[in-house]
């Protein structure tokens, strides 16, 4: 059982325009899309469609529509109990998959709403094999929750804790690597400028224009106590690092039609393929093949396995040298 929790869920509204976006124009779309989404909604959608077992753990009530659009889906999820509907996410895609966002800030949650939470994911965790604590935390959370999670998680649970991965930006990632923090998680997702502030190895377009240099980087984490490293890099593929080795792996152009949920639907790639007990390199490649198929759909639309050009990724290993700054 693959446990996700989302803090911050949204409803994701997707227009895409025939033509690029003009701002302050007046324009007409080709199409719509509304899903219940979030990073860690969006990783258990993948799981299911692949009939993996998963479930996704986030607040809202009952008659929200984010909740009742789960229910439609038949995405088994668990919600803790809050009073305020949750946040929609508009999302604008111009014909070249150019994506522009336009993101609300959530609900505030209250400190009994937080304790519940905590409960209920150390709860699941008994039974689980990986928890995935993704996306941005709400208003009224703070930036080290998800490190703190991770902590009670491990120190409740002990040998019997999952496999904890954490996909997350800003002020929540940095505080996983605070200096007084000394549980890191077994796998982190961060894409080219998650990474380049992480480390502080260069911008982020050295990371997209190479993968020596991502992985490099990456290995700086794993010295730190991290398990693996999975840094997607948009149309550059993705580099996996863990103890053992660094990767890249790259897929066929494809032509994009939006990049919202690419990097979930990668991270639910590589957690399919750990459940089928496949090698690093295989994770790595599954991880892209699912997220170049996400990035080839519309809106925020989670791939299915049908929907996958295994065929169509490329998997080389990588020899990595500590970098030198200038």
């Amino acid at each position: 059982m693959i446990i996700t929790l989302t803090m911050n869920p949204a409803l994701d509204k997707t227009i895409e325009l025939d033509a690029a976006l003009a701002h302050g124009g007046v324009q007409r779309s080709r199409g719509t899309h509304t899903q219940a989404a979030g990073k860690g909604v969006n990783v258990s959608r993948a799981i299911k469609q692949a009939g993996g077992r998963t479930l996704a753990v986030l607040p809202g009530a009952g008659t929200d529509p984010l909740l009742r659009q789960l229910v439609a889906d038949d995405v088994e999820h668990r919600s803790v109990h809050i009073d305020h509907l949750l946040r929609t996410n508009i999302t604008i895609t111009d014909p070249d998959g150019t994506t522009t966002k336009i993101n609300e800030q959530g609900p505030l949650l209250n400190k009994a709403v937080l304790e519940e939470i905590v409960r209920v994911i150390v709860e699941l965790s008994r039974s689980a094999t990986w928890l995935v604590l993704a996306g941005s935390l709400p208003p009224g959370v703070k930036d080290s929750f998800y490190a703190d999670l991770l902590a009670t998680v491990r120190g409740s649970l002990g040998l019997a804790a999952p496999k904890i991965a954490v996909d997350t930006s800003g002020d929540p990632l940095r505080a996983l690597f605070a200096a007084e923090v000394t549980e890191l998680p077994d796998l982190i997702k961060p894409n080219a400028e998650e990474l380049a502030e992480l480390t502080d190895q260069g911008p982020e377009t050295d990371f997209e224009n190479s993968p020596t240099v991502t992985a490099a980087a990456a290995q700086l984490l794993v010295d730190r106590g991290v398990g693996t490293v999975l840094a997607t890099l948009g149309a550059g593929g993705a580099v996996l690092v863990d103890s053992e080795g660094s990767w890249h792996a790259a897929h066929a152009p494809i032509t994009p039609r939006s990049t919202v949920g690419a990097g979930d639907s990668s991270l639910a790639g590589y957690l399919l393929a750990d459940a089928a007990g496949e090698p690093a390199p295989q994770r790595l490649a599954r991880a892209v093949a699912y997220g170049s198929a996400a990035a080839s759909l519309p809106g925020s639309a989670i791939p299915t396995p049908y929907q996958l050009d295994h065929d169509a990724v490329s998997v080389a290993e990588l020899i990595t040298t500590p970098r030198t700054k200038s």
